[in-house]
């Protein structure tokens, strides 16, 4: 096998659900547009001064479009935002399947189990009954005094302004009616509106318009024959990109005066939007997703080589992580490629007991500056990474490197034929590294395409044990950790760290996909155009994250999409 490069082909496949969800996937899942093939070129230069540039940014070219369910964080994030953070949002809900790495794309194509359908209905009637047998929180959503147990105005009232928040778009009046009738119908039944208005608030919550976002579209007056997303449409897609929540009010009011229409209307809307501290968490969820930093809820090691392992590394880790990922995006507003090089980072107590460095607080999170003269900077000396992509009782060096050759550089590693034995020879007199053990990868022919791809490169983190923990030898031997990334080479994981920031791959993998996560879709290659000139304007301003999700949200590809087929 070889390894292949982007992009790889993906065509969304027809989908079936059950009930209501079936026919609802079914009628918005029909809209999509063939997009192209191709990776986006870069010359890895640095901007000093990065000018103010603005204007759409690529062409009017559409990508796939494709209803997508809400994952798990995005329900539980907008059961929040629309009735509050003390809702307990049950956390039994149909798994999220990435795709292409994705959970944002896995959502565009999977289909909802039976199983899932069942917890989709026992959360909805759950979070009914919370909102209205606690006092405060039936406080807040009732904004009338009902009349008896079937009080049909009240019913009314809260339909309408609640329902719009649920569904992310005005609703008609069938379905005011339709709504209202169930609160007053079981009001009646069960002699109590709030009995009956958690069959309402159950029902809008079990609505395929809620748990989906919609892509129907309407026509584009600016590209005669093709479609572009409705306002509202748009303010969802919008939202839960830069959020990974469901628009607030002022986005909504935004989609309904029209401002949504235009590049400058998306734009004021999408500056509002950067600006909020929800796009914080809008980031974070990007990054998670990108990276895998959720699989770290499942980290486990064998606590009788790892004596510091404990549970509670993993979500540790993830979260440090993450601040970084926050402090040069939103904080300091920095080249994004300096998650490479950064000795910036931010610690607990324990995490600064295993990066050996003393702790900045007593309690909980706090920055600090780790040593000029240590090898652990960047993301490459995160205990993240360096732990997620290891073995339970060892390091690996195929892990690491399959991580920075996919994640970091965007080139796809085909996983080793099924009759493979993978397994590496136990360590002897003649081979006690890791170095010495993989040589039988780099000379089998069946091994070598793909392992030379990777081994190299995760050799150079061997001064790192399975959990990240600094080291020197290995079975009593010096750990040699130099090597080369295509054709560059480093003398260890700090100067891997700097190949891979400087690499020519580095700045247009994470346009592509900052670019996949936010239209939800896999590329093909016909968005190969769009995916250049935002890179473009990745380079042109700085490589900062803020405006390049910015040029991603008002570019023509974010916003419209084809013709139904």
């Amino acid at each position: 096998m070889s390894p292949r490069t982007p992009p790889s082909s993906h065509r969304l496949r027809p989908r079936s659900l059950r009930g209501a969800l079936q026919r609802f996937g079914a009628a918005l899942a029909v809209l999509a547009l063939a997009a192209g093939a191709g990776s986006c070129k870069g010359d890895g230069t640095t901007a000093t001064e990065p000018p103010v540039v603005t204007g759409p940014v690529g062409p009017a070219i559409p990508t796939l479009s494709a209803a997508q369910r809400l994952t798990r964080s995005q329900y539980a994030a907008s059961i929040r935002d629309i009735f509050g953070s003390e809702v307990v949002v049950p956390s039994a809900l149909e798994p999220d399947l990435p795709l292409d790495g994705f959970e944002a794309l896995g959502a565009s194509k999977s289909t909802v189990s039976a199983r899932g359908i069942e917890q989709y209905e026992a959360a909805a009637y759950a979070i009914g009954k919370q909102l209205t047998t606690d006092p405060k929180l039936l406080a807040r959503v009732l904004t009338c005094k009902p009349e008896g147990p079937a009080d049909a105005a009240c019913a009314r009232a809260f339909v309408s302004t609640y329902g719009p928040r649920v569904y992310r778009r005005p609703l008609s009046e069938p379905e005011i009616a339709a709504v209202s009738s169930k609160i007053t119908a079981s009001g009646a039944a069960l002699g109590s509106f709030e009995k009956g208005l958690a069959f309402g608030i159950a029902a809008l919550l079990q609505s395929p318009n809620f748990l989906y976002r919609g892509a129907v579209g309407e026509a584009d007056p600016e590209r005669p024959g093709q479609r572009r997303y409705t306002a509202y449409e748009l303010a969802a897609r919008l939202s839960y990109f830069l959020w990974n929540t469901t628009p607030d009010d002022a986005l909504l009011e935004a989609a309904k005066a029209g401002k949504l229409g235009s590049f400058d209307g998306v734009s004021t809307e999408v500056d509002r939007m950067l600006a909020s501290p929800k796009a914080r968490a809008g980031l974070r969820n990007f990054v998670a997703e990108w990276l895998r930093l959720g699989d770290l809820d499942l980290l486990q090691k064998d606590s009788k080589i790892f004596t510091t392992f404990s549970t509670e590394l993993g979500a540790m880790a993830r979260e440090e992580t993450l601040r970084v990922f926050e402090d040069l995006v939103f904080d300091r507003d920095a080249d994004v490629r300096d998650v490479m090089t950064t000795r910036r980072t931010f610690v607990t107590p324990k995490l600064a007991s295993m990066y050996e460095v003393p702790a900045p607080s007593a309690t909980g999170f706090a920055p600090v500056e780790l040593p000029a003269a240590g090898r652990r900077r960047g993301l490459l000396g995160h205990i993240s990474i360096l732990a997620l992509y290891a073995h339970p009782t060892s390091t690996s060096a195929t892990l690491r490197g399959k991580f920075v050759r996919e994640k970091l550089l965007c080139v796809t590693i085909p996983p080793p034929p099924a009759n493979l034995n993978t397994a590496l020879p136990e360590p002897t007199e003649a081979a006690k590294t890791l170095r010495d053990r993989v040589q039988i990868h780099f000379t089998a022919p069946s091994c070598a395409a793909c392992h030379l791809q990777t081994d190299p490169i995760g050799l150079g983190l061997e001064q790192f044990d399975g959990i990240g923990r600094s080291r020197t030898k290995e079975n009593g031997v010096v750990i040699d950790p130099s090597g080369a990334l295509d054709g560059a080479a480093f003398a260890g994981p700090e100067a891997l760290g700097q190949v891979i920031r400087d690499q020519r791959g580095f700045a247009p993998c994470i346009v592509r996909k900052a670019f996949q996560y936010a239209t939800g879709v896999p590329t093909d290659g016909s968005e190969v155009d769009t995916l250049d000139a935002l890179l473009g304007r990745f380079i042109a301003t700085g490589y900062r994250m803020k405006p390049l999700l910015a040029a991603i949200a008002s570019s023509p590809a974010f916003r419209s999409f084809g013709a139904p087929h």
